[in-house]
């Protein structure tokens, strides 16, 4: 059974699709799957407190209320796993090629960024409520703000231009494919898919810690979202912890 974009809410202009989809579901007012959509995005959130910034009408600005009951507290990662293979999916069917996911969530396409996760989760305990899944893609975007590392979109790689409701609406229909194979396979299944599209996975790479760089081996990621290198000696690294020196 499909849910995940029923129903679907446009919004004109909105802060956050994240804030707002949060505020719907304490309120009781969003059901698993509810997906709300921004025309306009004011103050995007991205990972780790950083802003979204995208322009109005040209991309997708998207969230999703899910309710992942069955999954437990300790396996969040698999869930963010889920619908980072699920953006890629979408995005892959339109720039063909070179797509990954770099860890632990970003859409790159090449060595350029091509949009972004970011999940909120709600947590009572052990009872995982509900999660915000939040989701940025750059799709008929070509001019951007400077101090915007990288940035690509779809129409830069295709050169066409694309409908960013009907596509968004296509993008939930991608997020419900791998979130029924979550639930449905094997969770090593979709940590396995997930590793099978990590960008630079298997190659040399520069990792910043603190004021350090080293290079260094990306293996994969494991089930708690870890970072798996290897050089001298096999490391972990959390989110937030390193980031990749491109």
């Amino acid at each position: 059974m499909v849910t995940i974009g029923f129903p679907f809410t446009e919004l004109a202009s909105i802060d956050s699709t994240n804030n707002y989809a949060m505020a719907m579901a304490h309120e009781g007012l969003a059901t698993h799957g509810s997906a709300y959509f921004a025309h306009e995005q004011t103050a995007g959130k991205g990972q780790l407190g950083r802003q979204w910034k995208t322009t109005a009408l040209e991309n997708i600005m998207l969230s999703v209320v899910l309710k992942p009951s069955g999954l437990a507290v300790s396996r969040q990662f698999f869930l963010s796993a889920a619908i980072a293979a699920g953006c890629h999916d979408f995005f892959k069917k339109y720039a063909i090629d070179d797509v990954a996911v770099k860890w632990p969530n970003d859409i790159y396409w090449r060595d350029r960024k091509a949009g972004g996760i970011l999940i909120e989760n709600v947590l009572v305990g052990n009872n995982w409520q509900f999660a915000i899944v939040g989701i940025g893609l750059n799709i008929n975007q070509t001019v951007f703000a400077e101090g915007v590392t990288n940035p690509v979109s779809l129409k830069q790689i295709t050169g066409k231009t694309f409908p960013t409701v009907e596509m968004a609406k296509e993008l939930c229909s991608c997020l419900q494919k791998r979130y029924d194979l979550l639930f449905s396979a094997p969770l090593q299944e979709t940590l396995d898919n997930y590793n099978a599209i990590l960008y630079k996975r298997g190659q040399k790479v520069k990792l910043k810690k603190d004021i350090a760089v080293f290079e260094t081996i990306i293996k994969g990621v494991n089930e708690q979202g870890k970072l798996m290198t290897f050089d001298t000696m096999e490391r972990e690294f959390s989110s937030g912890e390193v980031s990749l020196v491109v």
